[in-house]
């Protein structure tokens, strides 16, 4: 779709609205125009009165026109942060009108964008508005569906709890394996299957402990603490039982863990499993890991390309029981190629009878470079996701399950979410804090992204470890040198002394 931007250069938040109501556009800028009678774009305009800044959209589709309207006060334009952040929303608004209307539609998040829905319920809830009229101010203002609204109420009261209890020297750690056993039709994460980079995977956890010894050597300098680790991929149990027991012993041995709450693994990969590797795990202190089906029925999972079956999941499950890990998530994707509404609730009710702490409700997101996109493989439609995910809030909560963390991607099907679930005490410290940006992530391994947070100021950093295992095996001196980065970072930001 063509975009005209006028008295503005809000581009991103054009483009956002745009592809929430439009997923399968994506935004051109001609330099001249528009013409006359031309369809397919949108003239979006910002003006300022006597009293008002007012955005106003002109959209034209499918041979239709309609227009949108939003304003605020300049009297609330005060510095430059707010201004930015007020006349967006009004773009936003102005534009999600004029789609609305035009199209007889309105999407499960009304005109809000971004992957932290929730950070909007926080800021209601944080001004002194409760669940309720917090609830009410999202479907009055942004078009929420009140179904939506007390998800975000919901995982907001699960971030506040946790941000309540935080000090400003809490950190939580992240380790990422990029390997996995076969690479999934919907997958977009940087990974290598091992089928295809075996001898890398030697080399990688050597540059991976030194890039360990680096962080906690700045851990140490700081003063930090360490509340929660994290390991994730990839496939962390794609490793061997003896390579993923080295890199527990490893952790423990460079880093104080002894105010560390939780210890998570993700084992996603049923076929990863082994009893071997299950009991180093809980010998090395892991908490909480992930057993993620994303579905049980076997003609789904060949249609995304696992080698596994339904029945394996159980056995996975089982032995993971037996180990005697404290808790167990259980991923599932609503959307996937070959499902349909009754087979995910078959599926969600196979998992409920197996009793995970934790289950989380993921929407299939189509990803560039992911084989389903490559390939046009047909997925179900916005009303059968819309009816999985309904499904599965009303069994999740009439099972004694409460969301705890919510996120969203770029082009999720049907613009939905992806929901954490928990049982009451279960609930996962890292996920919290990371959708919530409550506290620093010191990330390692390939693909790490580490996120620096100054509570006091709002500020956040990040530095980016390569993604692919070779690039980070050859850039280990690099990376290890860049931990340094945390050192300057909380030396400047933090006001207590180091």
């Amino acid at each position: 779709m063509n975009l005209y931007l006028r008295g503005h250069a809000y581009k991103y938040a054009a483009e956002q609205i745009l592809l929430t109501m439009f997923p399968s556009e994506r935004p051109e800028y001609p330099e001249t125009g528009p013409a006359a009678g031309e369809d397919d774009c949108a003239v979006v305009t910002l003006s300022r009165g006597a009293v008002f800044a007012t955005a106003g959209t002109a959209l034209r589709y499918g041979g239709k026109r309609q227009r949108g309207f939003a304003r605020v006060r300049l009297s609330a334009l005060t510095d430059k942060l707010v201004t930015d952040r007020l006349l967006q929303r009004c773009i936003k608004l102005s534009f999600y009108r004029a789609a609305a209307a035009l199209l007889g539609q309105r999407p499960a998040w009304g005109a809000l964008t971004g992957i932290r829905p929730g950070k909007l319920a926080t800021q209601l809830m944080e001004s002194g508005l409760d669940a309720q009229a917090t609830v009410q101010a999202m479907v009055r203002e942004y078009d929420v569906t009140p179904e939506r609204a007390a998800l975000c109420t919901d995982t907001s009261a699960a971030g506040l709890s946790v941000k309540r209890v935080l000090e400003p020297r809490d950190v939580a750690l992240y380790v990422g394996i990029p390997f996995c056993p076969t690479r999934c039709a919907y997958c977009s994460f940087v990974s290598h299957s091992v089928e295809k980079s075996m001898r890398l995977i030697e080399p990688f956890l050597a540059a991976l402990n030194r890039e360990i010894e680096a962080a906690a050597a700045a851990v140490r300098d700081l003063g930090l603490r360490v509340i929660s680790v994290y390991i994730g991929g990839g496939t962390p149990t794609t490793l061997t039982a003896e390579q993923l027991a080295s890199l527990l012993a490893e952790l423990r041995r460079r880093f104080d863990l002894s105010a560390c709450r939780e210890f998570t693994v993700e084992a996603g990969r049923p076929d990863t499993i082994t009893d071997e590797k299950l009991a180093e795990l809980a010998a090395g202190g892991v908490t909480r890991i992930s057993i993620n089906p994303q579905s049980m029925s076997d003609e789904v999972l060949a249609a995304i390309g696992r080698r596994h079956s339904a029945a394996d999941i159980l056995t996975a499950y089982a032995a993971a029981r037996r180990a005697g890990i404290p808790a167990v998530n259980m991923d599932l994707i609503a959307g996937l190629p070959a499902d349909t509404p009754e087979g995910f609730r078959q599926t969600l009710d196979t998992v409920l009878e197996l009793g995970p702490e934790n289950v989380t409700v993921h929407t299939l997101s189509l990803k560039k470079g992911t084989r389903i996109t490559l390939e046009g493989t047909p997925i179900p439609d916005r009303a059968a996701v819309a009816d999985m995910l309904d499904y599965a809030g009303q069994a999740l909560r009439g099972g004694g399950f409460r969301p705890y963390y919510l996120y969203r991607q770029k082009f999720i099907s049907g613009g939905f979410e992806n929901v954490g679930w928990a049982l009451p005490g279960f609930e996962n410290l890292y996920n919290i804090c990371i959708m919530e940006e409550l506290c620093s992530i010191l990330a390692m391994g390939g693909g790490g992204s580490t996120k620096l947070v100054a509570a006091a100021t709002g500020r956040i950093e990040r530095i980016f470890n390569a993604k692919y295992p070779y690039e980070y095996i050859e850039n280990a001196d690099r990376i290890c040198a860049a931990k340094q980065e945390i050192v300057d970072f909380y030396r400047k930001e933090m006001s207590w002394t180091i």
